[in-house]
């Protein structure tokens, strides 16, 4: 496992029940940190889905045939401003005769898998509700967010054997990773706003990893408390901060670091991490 694979996994009440003679009780848990720091602000759940959802374009799609049975399938897919799934189905298919007869559905998003990462270790979506079809502006917004994510689609989509449907959200669980994961609900996930830095953040990760490890290792001792760590290696950006893995004298542990304000665009990510660093400079001296 290379550095930037680090998994570290939780031992908290409730997390996952290990066996004694595991060899996963050799992976590193969180540690303490020396000094006492205030909890880093995080993505919600319902940030992460929207991010993921709004990122990709193809899913799969679970829906019930006529004897209950589950039915999965690989479709693309779409979401409008507000978060809301579309999808355009023939019923030539078996998901699209299922669903002419029961609108029940969830969808399956995976985030992308930055290379030689472990998949298991990575961000996804399902959300599940009850499909229809919009009407009037909503439709018009729907076929608008569809053409955009499959250009192809407007050549078939009023074929008569397809129908574009919107899925309605009743449920949306986003799974980070390794003790990673959380509900929520409709009314967040549709508030909730699309993170800016997500296409950038694997490239920014690497690049802090090859070229500005003194960087990471002043931010570590500056704002985790771990101010024995002699070695940091980012994990993960988004535009609220960057995850860590540290290396200490009393082990390894992850750690989290906070920018000043959030990121409001796609390029914010590399001045938000200048001044990171020059805050740490400036704090440690």
């Amino acid at each position: 496992m290379t550095e930037t694979q680090q998994t570290f996994l939780p031992r908290e009440p409730g997390a996952h029940q290990v066996p004694e003679n595991s060899p996963a009780n050799d992976y590193p848990t969180p540690i303490e940190p020396l000094e006492p720091v205030d909890e880093p602000p995080t993505a919600s759940a319902a940030e992460q889905a929207r991010t993921i959802l709004a990122n990709e374009s193809v899913a799969t799609l679970a829906t019930l045939t006529d004897d209950g049975a589950p039915w999965a399938s690989v479709v693309q897919y779409a979401v409008t401003d507000d978060g809301t799934p579309v999808l355009s189905l023939s019923t030539l298919a078996l998901h699209g005769r299922n669903l002419a007869r029961d609108p029940r559905a969830s969808l399956a998003v995976a985030g992308p898998v930055p290379e030689g990462h472990d998949p298991g270790d990575s961000g996804r979506v399902s959300i599940a509700g009850v499909v229809d079809e919009p009407v009037g502006e909503e439709r018009a917004s729907a076929e608008r967010a569809y053409f955009a994510a499959v250009p192809a689609s407007e050549i078939y989509t009023e074929f008569g054997d397809f129908t574009l449907y919107v899925l309605r959200p009743a449920t949306v669980r986003w799974v980070g990773g390794f003790g990673r994961m959380a509900s929520t609900n409709p009314k967040q996930y549709r508030e909730a706003e699309v993170d800016p830095t997500a296409k950038g953040a694997d490239y920014a990760v690497r690049h802090m990893n090859e070229d500005h490890a003194d960087a990471l290792l002043l931010m570590a001792r500056a704002f985790t408390g771990q101010t024995d760590a002699t070695k940091a290696t980012a994990l993960r950006a988004d535009r609220y901060g960057m995850d860590l893995g540290l290396e200490t004298p009393r082990g390894k542990t992850p750690a989290r670091v906070a920018f000043a304000e959030p990121v409001s665009d796609a390029d914010g990510l590399r001045p938000a991490v200048v001044d990171l660093t020059k805050r740490a400079r400036a704090a440690l001296g």
